[in-house]
């Protein structure tokens, strides 16, 4: 995963993790005292207790549906779980912060995401970590479990193969296939932008944007940015900023080196910042104090890196009108759990073959609008337990795939 996560921050214990100490497991641990046996479990729907109960529930009641199912696939969203059912998919390449810890070390957090969905959208899901890592073993193994799924959550997998995952994955399906790490990033990261340009009399025309971080993350912020009218923004990487012919250009950075950067900016993310209006930290590196000082006036810092912001927010504070991060202990978190429940508890809803770019453009509208009437400095984005976030969002997405085209209710 990249910095940015749905879960509100990594605590002392998941950082030593990230220093390479591994804890052990104790139940004097309350993290290890609640996730023993699991978060998640299987609930029935339907009263079990006679003898007549389980000839409807089983057999012979059962086959009359199964029977019914064969003839007429589409039914198996009115008479089985599929049509509220999502698959997490992981391989465990790119955990939280952690890195590759493989299938069996990203359950806790694919469990977590179940409990996430079925919380914040009422939406039922199973994770599935997969022991493979090639892009065609898992999107093979991801179409032959499809058809026990009304969408697919990719998590967790790391660039540049998610980018082909996914695409390949919804070409070969009709239900929604959702990178949550790319999309779910992207669309609560332009409600938050959109709410803080309005704060400050501008819109994201009157913007010049810099990323740090060409991943999965830092991909999609940059082109749902694009979508929605960004006035300029330069993406950067390890190697500084990515322009036309530059060296070390994967195939995505060079799609994005044609559609970014107007300005012509060179050199390094340092260099890029120097005027800028807007940053958006979406990777590990850390961006000195003499750099943000050189930001317009007014600019705006979303320093998203978990559990070390890419700019101290305190320093950020100094030198921007509008800060935020991926934390949960500094106001203005951005959390991928304010978009995913929504999407697809809307593209459920409305039985949507994908979930569009005008759907994730009417995710984040609905998101940024839930506090219009209230947003201040410390409040450009809702809370994650602001019971309004998902109903909005999930309408605006059944609204949007309906007006694209793809809903097939």
């Amino acid at each position: 995963m990249t910095a940015i996560t749905d879960h509100s921050t990594l605590d002392s214990t998941a950082a030593s993790e990230l220093a390479g100490v591994s804890p052990r497991p104790s139940d004097d641990d309350p993290a290890f005292a609640l996730h023993r046996g699991g978060k998640i479990g299987i609930a029935l729907t339907v009263p079990l207790e006679t003898r007549e109960d389980l000839s409807l529930a089983y057999t012979p009641g059962v086959a009359r549906v199964c029977m019914a199912i064969a003839e007429t696939p589409a039914l198996a969203d009115d008479y089985t779980w599929r049509a509220n059912t999502v698959a997490v998919i992981t391989d465990g390449t790119a955990v939280l912060g952690l890195g590759d810890i493989g299938p069996a070390g990203s359950l806790p957090v694919m469990e977590g995401k179940a409990a996430l969905f079925k919380h914040f959208g009422g939406v039922d899901a199973v994770p599935l970590a997969l022991a493979c890592t090639d892009v065609e073993e898992i999107v093979e193994t991801v179409v032959r479990l499809a058809p026990s799924f009304g969408g697919i959550n990719l998590e967790d997998i790391s660039a540049p193969r998610c980018f082909a995952i996914e695409r390949l994955l919804q070409d070969r399906l009709d239900i929604p296939v959702f990178h949550d790490d790319q999309h779910g990033t992207a669309i609560v990261a332009l409600a938050a932008l959109e709410n803080a340009a309005k704060l400050t009399g501008r819109t994201l025309g009157d913007l010049r944007a810099v990323v740090s971080g060409a991943g999965a993350a830092g991909v999609a912020v940059t082109r749902i940015l694009l979508a929605a009218g960004i006035g300029d923004i330069a993406v950067g990487d390890s190697r500084g900023i990515i322009y036309p012919g530059r060296d070390a250009l994967t195939t995505v950075k060079a799609a994005l080196a044609a559609e970014t950067n107007s300005a012509g900016l060179t050199g390094s993310i340092t260099d890029a910042l120097r005027g800028a209006d807007v940053f958006l930290g979406l990777s590990s590196g850390q961006v000195p104090e003499e750099a943000v000082a050189t930001m317009a006036p007014e600019a705006i810092i979303f320093a998203m890196a978990n559990p070390d912001p890419e700019v101290d927010p305190a320093i950020a504070h100094k030198y921007a009108r509008i800060v935020a991060t991926g934390r949960s202990d500094y106001p203005n978190q951005i959390n991928n759990v304010l978009a995913f429940p929504g999407v697809f508890r809307g593209a459920l809803d409305v039985r949507a073959s994908r979930v569009t770019e005008g759907m994730k453009l009417a995710a984040a509208r609905a998101l940024a609008g839930v506090i219009a009437d209230e947003f201040t400095e410390d409040l450009i984005i809702p809370s994650a337990f602001d019971a309004r976030v998902a109903p909005a969002v999930s309408a605006a997405v059944a609204t949007a795939a309906r007006a694209d085209g793809v809903a097939r209710r």
